[in-house]
């Protein structure tokens, strides 16, 4: 079956400054994408590229899309190379949207080959999933001491996990804005820390420590660069606290090489930018590891391929990273229709 292919360049602009030890973020960018097959049905799918953090470029995700001709198989759909990750979870996503407007499960069989598979065809696989009400938020603070006002609403409204980032500031500071926080979060609170790669290894031992001492945190989000990958791994066994790769495992690829140099603590998964979903159940399914999902910032439509996927995939009861949605301010109902009438 061939299917109508088109596609959307989209900014989203933050209502307030991202930070993180990476830089300031200030808008989002990406690609909406459509897939229309021989009946009219509509499959979504969204590339929501984050080159620093080890995804292709978004000028590389345009290239790739203004290449392809106005109609495809699914043959290319799942034929993407593994340089462009956010390309092959925007294709597959569009494509499995329209393969669940026709059945509710989507078995191994009906994904085409791919000669470039990581692992063979999983058995034992759950049942797909594609309810999202059994996930819970990991609300993200901003930086600094704005986060010590900023968790009182989403708690109030059922939130408990929260996320905040760490190595921004001079660490003194953001050691006494941590402990304020961890004050005035109620009993009951879970709270991880995020460093983006942005610590040293002194720094990262400092902040071992306090977490140690403040009991809540659940986990340390990549405290040094991947290029340091076994001092994180002597790090892991050293403190109570568990620590968490997220850069160091962007990419399935990267994920599968942190798994055979034996990491075996919690994997942050951003699906948007890991890859195929393919490949990744087929990852999931053989190592069964302790996976958090993570939002890249996506719009709704990325969200739920994302969300769909770890509702099918988790192994845990962790909260998903996907509480950023206050983050922009656009209206939902109308930003996707806006966007196609205005290529």
């Amino acid at each position: 079956m061939r299917y109508s292919f088109e596609f959307r360049p989209y900014q989203r602009k933050f209502k307030r400054s991202l930070l993180t030890s990476h830089g300031r973020w200030e808008v989002r960018e990406g690609i909406i994408l459509r897939l229309t097959d021989q009946t009219g049905q509509v499959g979504w799918g969204e590339i929501a590229p984050i080159a620093w953090f080890g995804s292709e470029t978004l000028q590389e995700a345009r290239d790739f899309c203004a290449s392809l001709p106005e109609e495809i198989t699914a043959t290319e759909v799942f034929s993407i190379p593994s340089q462009l990750p956010a390309c092959q979870f925007g294709f597959e996503s569009a494509w499995e949207g329209l393969a669940r407007q026709t059945s509710k499960v989507i078995p191994p069989q009906s994904f085409p080959f791919n000669g470039n598979d990581l692992f063979p065809t999983p058995v034992n696989r759950k049942e797909l999933s594609f309810s999202c009400s059994t996930h819970t938020y990991s609300y993200l603070l901003p930086t600094g001491e704005a986060a010590l006002q900023a968790w009182q609403e989403p708690w109030n409204q059922g939130s408990c996990t929260f996320k905040w980032k760490i190595g921004v500031s001079p660490i003194a500071e953001e050691l006494r804005s941590f402990q304020q926080l961890t004050q005035a979060l109620p009993a009951g609170t879970k709270l991880r820390l995020d460093a983006n790669g942005g610590l040293t290894l002194k720094e990262a031992e400092q902040w071992l420590q306090a977490a140690d001492q403040a009991g809540m945190i659940e986990f340390i989000e990549q405290p040094l660069p991947p290029e340091q990958f076994h001092r994180m791994l002597g790090l892991s066994a050293e403190y109570a606290t568990p620590l968490a790769l997220d850069e160091s495992v962007a990419t399935l690829r990267q994920l599968e090489a942190c798994y055979q140099r034996g990491w075996r603590g919690i994997f942050v998964v951003k699906v948007a930018i890991a890859g195929s979903p393919k490949c990744l159940r087929q990852f999931c399914d053989r190592t069964l590891i302790d996976a958090v999902f993570s939002s890249v910032f996506e719009t709704a439509i990325g969200k739920q391929a994302a969300l769909n996927l770890a509702a099918e995939l988790s192994q845990n009861d962790r909260a998903v990273g996907f509480g950023v949605d206050d983050w922009f301010d656009e209206d939902k109902e109308t930003w996707l229709e806006q966007l196609w009438k205005h290529p």
